[in-house]
């Protein structure tokens, strides 16, 4: 059986960034299941392992704009720190939340600058371009139940 929609897909996954460095793993023992095609996966991982049997190994390396986006200088703010919550530890890559109109939004102090603290809300790998090593391990159909619920059930997922 072939990596496809619908499919549930076993794979071992080691993710590097630009310098070669690792960033995870699920090596040795923790494979990762997921339902392909319901956006568990970056899109530019799922699109190049798609038709992919058991077995399959390969090294893939996604842009920016098909994993975590570019960085876009528009998330990074300025705040007083006189706004944060007294006794509160800001620190460098301290993750905050504040408040928007659209509900909940989470940032990273990324520095302290006198009075002010330099937030960011772009997902910390955006811009990077990433590295798998991919290892589809087995392939096999979805329950109705699990296209329903739009992820694992039962063994490597949730009873």
């Amino acid at each position: 059986m072939k990596v496809e929609r619908g499919r549930i897909v076993r794979l071992h996954y080691t993710l590097r960034d630009e310098t070669g460095a690792t960033i995870e793993s699920s090596r040795p023992d923790a494979p990762l299941d997921y339902l392909h095609g319901s956006g568990q996966l970056i899109l530019g991982l799922e699109r190049q392992i798609e038709g992919a049997a058991p077995g399959h190994a390969a090294t893939i390396t996604v842009a920016p704009k098909d994993g975590y986006g570019e960085h876009d200088p528009r998330g990074v703010i300025r705040a007083d720190r006189s706004t944060f919550p007294d006794g509160m530890d800001l620190a460098p890559g301290v993750e905050v939340q504040a408040e928007t109109p659209d509900g909940p939004l989470s940032f990273v102090v990324v520095a302290l600058e006198g009075d002010e603290a330099v937030l960011d809300a772009n997902h910390p790998m955006a811009g990077k371009t990433l590295t798998f090593d991919v290892e589809i391990l087995d392939v096999r159909a979805a329950t109705p139940e699990e296209i329903a619920h739009g992820h694992v059930h039962g063994p490597g997922g949730h009873a």
